[in-house]
């Protein structure tokens, strides 16, 4: 008989992946872009390896640009968006209703506006909502440690990317858990 997990884990099987707002205009005023690029890099990788849908956003990109190179070349078309939310772009919420995901791992910038505004209504939409602590910033560490924290109590469950890919890919031994540990193992950007 095989023992039921916890709804509180993410799999393969509910969960999507939201990249907000990854542009070089933006990612040049946060603290730590490097390493938030790096962890959703991991993060997209991993939800290609298991079949996730990734879904990402701009923000005013006439004004702000395009979303980074790095990231975008793994993306498929990206929204753009002029509120802070990402709750008001329809198409990125019918898309995870669509493919019946109703967890939500959120990553991006910046914390405390977009990601914490689009957290807060995915919530009130009745998603399951997860965010990745080391693939979110902001451009001051108080803003964005203060709006994890305020995420967390409104019921957002704040976790990791390697928490998160361990948990999607669920057992070893197979194919994919080679590939999901390949991408834990990297050595973080300097």
């Amino acid at each position: 008989m095989e023992k039921m997990r916890s709804p509180e884990l993410m799999s393969r099987h509910d969960s999507g992946l939201l990249v907000v707002d990854m542009q070089d205009r933006l990612l040049a005023a946060v603290a730590d872009s490097k390493r938030v690029i790096w962890n959703i890099r991991r993060l997209i990788d991993g939800a290609r390896i298991l079949n996730l849908p990734t879904i990402a956003t701009e923000q005013y990109p006439e004004k702000l640009g395009q979303t980074t190179a790095e990231l975008a070349s793994l993306l498929a078309d990206i929204p753009s968006k002029l509120s802070f939310s990402c709750a008001p772009c329809e198409d990125v919420i019918d898309r995870f209703r669509t493919a019946q995901r109703h967890k939500i791992l959120v990553t991006g910038i910046e914390t405390h506006v977009c990601i914490q505004q689009t957290v807060l209504d995915l919530l009130s939409s009745g998603f399951q909502v997860y965010v990745a602590a080391d693939a979110v910033t902001s451009r001051f560490e108080i803003d964005r440690e203060i709006a994890l924290r305020r995420m967390d109590q409104s019921g957002a469950t704040i976790t990791t990317t390697e928490a998160a890919l361990f948990e999607w890919c669920e057992v070893a031994g197979s194919p994919e858990f080679k590939q999901i540990s390949q991408l834990v193992r990297e050595s973080a950007p300097t």
